[in-house]
């Protein structure tokens, strides 16, 4: 099975890309977990509930994989969450690094900040910061050596160099 992960900082159109590949092939995807569980938590965040999200998206993608299609689209990865583990508590669990290498996957779509940034309850980088982000995501996918592609565009021109992407997967 092929797994691609749409990753990249805030508000770069992750979500909205995972959704339109996964329909152009008709395949499943796996949304954002950590979004969902933010938006319904009733208080400020802490580091457990950084580690129970990372927990919950290996155990989701293993769900997902379990049903054996194709190709699987994955809205964020555990990478964005070992930085948001750095940037916020200044270190990550021990484990994430091993985790990270088990489940590497077939490609990883880094979106490039060229949309413009639409703040909500729980986006936390705007401005100059998603440039930042997006050079240390680059920086983690070359230190473990996974394959990734920089992705640019705006709306369907987007779409487009996603999917052209994907159809280059070997």
């Amino acid at each position: 099975m092929k797994t691609i992960v749409l990753t990249g900082p805030e508000s770069t159109g992750k979500s909205t890309l995972c959704k339109q590949l996964s329909e152009y092939f008709n395949v499943p995807f796996l949304p954002e977990f950590a979004r969902t569980y933010l938006e319904n938590l009733k208080r400020p965040y802490i580091f457990e509930d950084l580690e129970y999200i990372a927990a919950q998206q290996i155990y989701l993608e293993k769900l997902f994989l379990a049903e054996n299609q194709k190709m699987l689209f994955i809205d964020t990865d555990l990478i964005i969450t070992k930085i948001w583990f750095c940037e916020v508590y200044g270190c990550c669990p021990i484990w994430l690094h091993k985790a990270i290498i088990e489940n590497e996957h077939s490609l990883y779509l880094l979106c490039f900040p060229d949309i413009e940034w639409i703040p909500d309850s729980v986006r936390e980088n705007g401005g100059k910061n998603r440039i930042r982000l997006l050079e240390m995501y680059q920086k983690e996918y070359e230190f473990y050596n996974f394959s990734y592609k920089i992705l640019k565009g705006k709306n369907e021109k987007r779409f487009e160099n996603a999917l052209n992407f994907v159809k280059n997967l070997r």
